[in-house]
């Protein structure tokens, strides 16, 4: 075990998933969405995550299978972990109530307009409690992708790490508003969005645990698995998560420049490291 990589994955982690306290305070301090800006940070955080996935981390996969099988088993069995982690992340979507789904995620002025106008402040805190919870469990696979990114390859963890942080400050803002204007503190609603972000280190941790501590270390299949698992993951989140959210703000073709811009520096970055 590389004590220095894994302490790095684990820093990447923790600051990918305290970024929801990024948009807890933008929330707080800014009276209006800077829309563009937004749906471009989107646009190239999906943009990254879904070359660096197709291109970098499920041929990693292939490779590690392929220390053991033939080239078309290799290949077949990426190809089920792949789609097996677009599966579980869709599993975690569709358990997820459509109400208090993270992915409705919406601008400060439109839950000002919208949202706010609910008489009752327990449904106001009901709807936070619920977005918190709904963030941490999507934030956990999130937290296994970006650990695994960082002991496989530090240099590309690094853009992964920021992509993920990016996509998770709207989701502050849809945890930490609503909790504020139905209690009125600034300090509890701060402090659930940011905790829901905890649930990415936490991911870590089991992914921690369970590669060394249960698997026995990165034998060729755990890291053939883990490694085409998290590819599926980021791939569905960036296109039912990122690019509609992105989609929302009503800047297509920003979104779109953003995507490009996404997969040109990541394939850049990685042609300068190889």
């Amino acid at each position: 075990m590389n004590t220095e990589n894994v302490l790095f994955a684990f820093a990447l982690t923790l600051f990918a998933g305290l970024s929801t306290g990024i948009g807890s305070a933008l929330a707080f301090f800014t009276k209006r969405t800077n829309t563009r800006f937004l749906t471009y940070s989107l646009g190239f955080s999906a943009g990254v995550m879904i070359y660096v996935s197709l291109v970098e981390i499920f041929q990693k996969s292939v490779h590690s299978f392929a220390e053991i099988y033939s080239p078309k088993a290799s290949y077949a069995f990426t190809l089920l972990a792949f789609f097996g982690g677009i599966a579980f992340i869709a599993l975690i979507d569709m358990l997820i109530p459509s109400y208090e789904n993270p992915h409705e995620i919406r601008s400060i002025e439109e839950i000002d307009k919208a949202e706010y106008k609910i008489e009752k402040n327990k449904k106001l805190a009901r709807m936070g409690l619920f977005s918190a919870l709904a963030i941490a469990i999507h934030n956990f696979p999130e937290g296994i992708a970006t650990f695994a990114a960082g002991l496989a390859n530090p240099e590309v963890a690094i853009p992964i790490a920021f992509a993920i942080a990016i996509h998770n400050i709207p989701e502050g803002i849809a945890v930490s508003v609503p909790i504020y204007y139905a209690t009125g503190n600034r300090r509890k609603a701060f402090l659930l969005s940011f905790l829901s972000g905890l649930a990415e280190p936490v991911g870590a941790l089991v992914g921690f645990v369970f590669i060394y501590f249960i698997a026995g270390g990165m034998t060729p299949i755990i890291s053939g698995v883990m490694f085409g698992t998290v590819a599926g993951i980021m791939v569905f989140i960036s296109l039912d998560e990122l690019l509609p959210t992105a989609e929302e703000y009503g800047e297509h073709h920003i979104s779109i420049y953003g995507l490009v811009s996404g997969m040109a520096i990541m394939a850049v970055s990685l042609l300068l490291f190889m």
